[in-house]
């Protein structure tokens, strides 16, 4: 589990931005290396399917995603990135940020999640869950307090 400050990040204009009451938050997904494609595929899906059913704006795919020089086809990040949209206020930031802890939990494989707000990234992987909590309740004071 790693945190990543604003210093240095340059994750693209649709990437985070709080604009307004309106703020969009990068969810990227790396699935567990051991998992084919087609489980990494199926990962992403069932991730953006919990997502969609938060009290959210949207949930979409980031444009303009390249693949990596020599790819392919989409890699594990490319798959699994989407950008949601919600308000700033009301606790539905709270909301996004634990059903993402939850779904890691639920799931024995060894995937990574990162969430992006405004170039601050945290990374949720290999934790243990009161590690996890700790983290990730600090992340949510920093985005929800005015």
């Amino acid at each position: 589990m790693r945190h990543r400050g604003k210093a240095g990040d340059s994750m693209g204009d649709d990437t985070t931005a709080a604009i307004g009451r309106v703020m969009d938050v990068r969810v990227d997904l790396v699935a567990d290396p051991e998992f084919g494609a087609e489980a990494g595929e199926r990962a992403a899906r069932q991730l953006r399917s919990e997502l969609s059913e938060l009290d959210v704006e949207s949930v979409r795919v980031p444009v303009g995603t390249p693949a990596p020089d020599g790819a392919k086809g989409a890699d594990a990040i490319t798959i699994g990135a989407v950008v949601v949209a919600l308000s700033a206020s009301g606790g539905v930031f709270t909301s996004l940020v634990e059903t993402v802890r939850d779904w890691l939990g639920r799931s024995a494989a060894r995937h990574r999640v990162s969430l992006t707000i405004d170039g601050d990234t945290i990374e949720l992987e290999h934790a243990t869950a009161d590690e996890r909590r700790a983290l990730v309740e600090a992340y949510i004071r920093r985005h929800t307090e005015d």
